[in-house]
């Protein structure tokens, strides 16, 4: 594990995994939100600037997340919470499972954010900054298509991710 964590900045260009990948932002308003969008084959990604970011699988449920600062990973029923504790010599994570009253708070706020993306999409209200390839004029449709069914359908979760043996 990386001793040091990175600024997701350039994901147009660097997040290769995602054949399909696009950086929009969103006008008007108080300030300009910037979100990243990336679709392949195992699911689809939306970053909104630096934190939030939700990864739903290839059926449109939720994997992972990154959200104040924390990683969030998929137990099935509900999401384990992963901090990174630091020392000089180890890092190590660290996994709380949220219960029923922490899974709703987080869902609440994960369906407030994607309803904001979403909104401006259907608003008309953002920019291409980039997207790859160039030519590919469908990727904040079908991406906002795959946020809008995983909200429709009640925010489900992914099955649970197998841990290391």
């Amino acid at each position: 594990m990386a001793r040091e964590e990175s600024d997701r900045e350039d994901l147009l260009r660097e997040a290769t995994a995602y054949g399909r990948r696009a950086e929009f932002r969103i006008v008007g308003g108080e300030h300009a939100t910037v979100f990243f969008v990336g679709l392949r084959e195992s699911g689809c990604s939306l970053y909104v600037g630096q934190d939030p970011v939700y990864h739903l699988d290839a059926g449109d449920r939720l994997r992972r997340a990154y959200v104040g600062g924390e990683l969030y990973r998929t137990q099935g029923e509900t999401l384990a919470r992963l901090r990174r504790e630091r020392t000089e010599s180890t890092t190590d994570l660290l996994r709380t499972d949220l219960n029923e009253d922490e899974l709703t708070d987080f869902r609440a706020e994960a369906a407030r954010e994607i309803r904001r993306v979403l909104g401006a999409i259907g608003d008309d209200a953002v920019v291409v900054e980039g997207r790859v390839p160039k030519e590919d004029e469908r990727i904040l449709a079908d991406a906002a298509e795959r946020f809008a069914r995983h909200l429709d359908e009640g925010q489900p979760l992914a099955p649970a991710i197998k841990g290391r043996k």
